[in-house]
């Protein structure tokens, strides 16, 4: 797909555009396919900038639909075809091993105007099952990753604020139209994300060692913990940096099932040089290796509190360029 990408992405870089919200942007209907966290604060997030009409929510669960209809973060409920047929825009929010039968069933009903997005945490398996699935409207599928989250699921947890300063990345196709792609980007930044562009595949690999892997890892301490034969005692004394560590293991299961298998070439080769980091500290753990250790767990230290100042300063310096919610760009 790197035919389709930027000089900045040649060089290895994302492409980035800025996350104030445009005043020209209005959708008239929208629709939601999976109306939990990650759809429902996109509609919520696009009604509170007031630059969407009408939002309609599908999906597999009824009930989910009517407490999403009840907390009026859709406005109707309709089934993949007829939300399909009536929509302007729609995001998949699904899990990513639902794309493929659900970008199926909506090709034929998708008017030539619209345009179709997902917020998939995997990419290249999400574009080999769109261009299985969508034939020649394939030029209408913006494939998208919005990286904001929470370890809570369900429309319950949505929040307007979910995408504000967060990165939202696209790996547009050879075959989307520039305008559309700049469609799908001002939705994004009408909800106050930062959008970025990379190919499919290198989203794949930046997001197996900065999501991916730490969701694995926080899923085995508790499993590690829940086959320990004094699991009761340890629950018991478990407390702040325990909570810290693992809190993404209290994300969606079929979500995170779905994303391990799609990626699974580049988590495992994460895994492996996670492994092999592991391995050295464990040597010099055994060899009573004060210094090795002091020189590890500075740099660490270090290195993570140079990236928390750097990601708090773009927080702040994106909350600057945004007019308060709801407001029109300046």
């Amino acid at each position: 797909m790197s035919g389709s990408l930027s000089g900045g992405l040649a060089a290895g870089l994302p492409t980035e555009t800025s996350s104030v919200r445009s005043n020209t942007l209005f959708l008239p209907t929208i629709a939601v396919v999976g109306v939990g966290l990650i759809g429902g604060s996109f509609a919520l997030a696009l009604r509170e900038a007031g630059v969407v009409g009408r939002v309609i929510g599908a999906g597999r669960s009824r009930a989910s639909l009517e407490e999403a209809l009840r907390l009026g973060v859709i406005d109707a409920v309709l089934d993949l075809e007829s939300a399909a047929a009536a929509a302007d825009l729609v995001l998949v929010a699904t899990p990513v091993g639902q794309m493929e039968a659900i970008l199926a069933r909506m090709a034929p009903h998708l008017r030539a105007g619209t345009l179709v997005t997902d917020a998939g945490s995997t990419k290249a398996d999400v574009v080999a099952a769109a261009t299985r699935a969508l034939g020649d409207r394939l030029a209408q599928f913006i494939p998208g990753h919005p990286v904001a989250g929470a370890e809570k699921s369900g429309a319950a947890a949505a929040q307007a604020g979910l995408y504000r300063h967060r990165r939202v990345v696209l790996t547009p196709l050879p075959v989307n139209a520039p305008a559309d792609i700049a469609r799908v980007e001002a939705a994004w930044a009408a909800c106050g994300a930062v959008v970025s562009h990379m190919s499919p595949e290198r989203h794949d690999r930046v997001l197996a060692t900065i999501s991916h892997l730490p969701h694995v890892l926080a899923y085995a301490l508790v499993e590690d913990i829940v086959a320990d034969p004094d699991a009761h005692t340890l629950w018991q004394f478990a407390a702040g940096g325990f909570r810290d560590f693992s809190r993404i293991a209290s994300s969606h299961p079929e979500m995170w099932r779905d994303i391990c298998l799609a990626n699974r070439d580049a988590l495992l080769a994460r895994i492996d040089g996670y492994a092999a980091t592991l391995g050295r500290l464990r040597a010099l753990i055994a060899e009573g290796d004060a210094v090795g250790l002091d020189a590890v767990f500075t740099r660490a230290r270090s290195e993570r509190n140079r990236w928390l100042e750097q990601f708090e300063g773009r927080q702040g310096s994106a909350a600057s360029n945004l007019p308060p919610a709801g407001g029109a760009a300046s």
